[in-house]
């Protein structure tokens, strides 16, 4: 498997960030890391190991982004509206830095994201934020609002990067039409620590539904935890449906 590691200081964020390019052609899948997590982390937990058949047989390109939760969300030192515009900062690096350095590398089309826990939530609200740059979301165990991080504070930074707020509320049809269009998997299970993963996922599913926005939503069962083991099954189960 070709691995490229790569980095630069960030105009967007002021700081060193890196990543990992894992393959040499297929769709750029971005991989957004768990809770404070690193662009190593795929790697270290088994997932790239887990989605090598489908990096190998060049029908994807998984690229593993850095994260800055513990400078936004996860900033206990922080006030909530600085965490938020810390993230909004974010926001630009992936969208004006790193989707214009994979284009530039002629990995051109719809991108999918992706992400476990945390790394779901990132993935699920950089696909209903930016529909013209993902056409696919894999959303394994995700959270769909920042109540656990940041409690009941709201301004207009936070609300639109919680998809359970802003997401009701859309009637534009340039989203929608976009997300109908798109290929939209939420994946939970029902065993231990995932009580507030799968109920924001049936609250995503509603208002998904609501919309008439096609959803595979897949509730595991009660045996599957919160926890890398069930993800390293899940992720290439979906993409095998995905990419058969």
């Amino acid at each position: 498997m070709n691995v490229e590691y790569h980095n630069w200081r960030s105009r967007c964020l002021g700081r060193d960030m890196e990543l990992k390019i894992y393959g040499q052609g297929g769709k750029p899948v971005l991989v957004f890391p768990s809770s404070g997590g690193r662009f190593y982390e795929y790697e270290d937990f088994g997932m790239v190991d887990a989605c090598a058949p489908f990096v190998e047989d060049r029908k994807i390109l998984l690229v593993a982004v850095d994260s800055v939760d513990g400078q936004s969300w996860l900033n206990p030192e922080a006030p909530p509206a600085d965490r938020a515009r810390r993230h909004n900062e974010y926001d630009r690096y992936i969208v004006e830095e790193v989707v214009p350095f994979l284009r530039g590398r002629g990995h051109g089309g719809g991108i999918l994201a992706t992400g476990c826990s945390m790394g779901a939530y990132h993935a699920a609200n950089f696909f209903f934020r930016h529909p013209d740059v993902f056409d696919a979301l894999i959303a394994l165990s995700g959270v769909y609002q920042l109540r656990r991080f940041i409690g009941d504070y709201m301004d207009d930074n936070v609300y639109f990067n919680t998809p359970l707020a802003y997401l009701p509320g859309l009637a534009d049809p340039w989203y929608l039409d976009r997300y109908r269009n798109s290929r939209i998997v939420l994946c939970v299970g029902q065993g231990a620590w995932e009580d507030e993963m799968l109920a924001d996922t049936l609250a995503l599913k509603r208002i998904l539904d609501e919309k008439q926005i096609w959803a595979w939503v897949d509730i595991w069962g009660h045996d599957v935890n919160h926890d890398w083991p069930w993800w390293r099954r899940q992720m290439p189960y979906f993409l095998g449906c995905l990419f058969p």
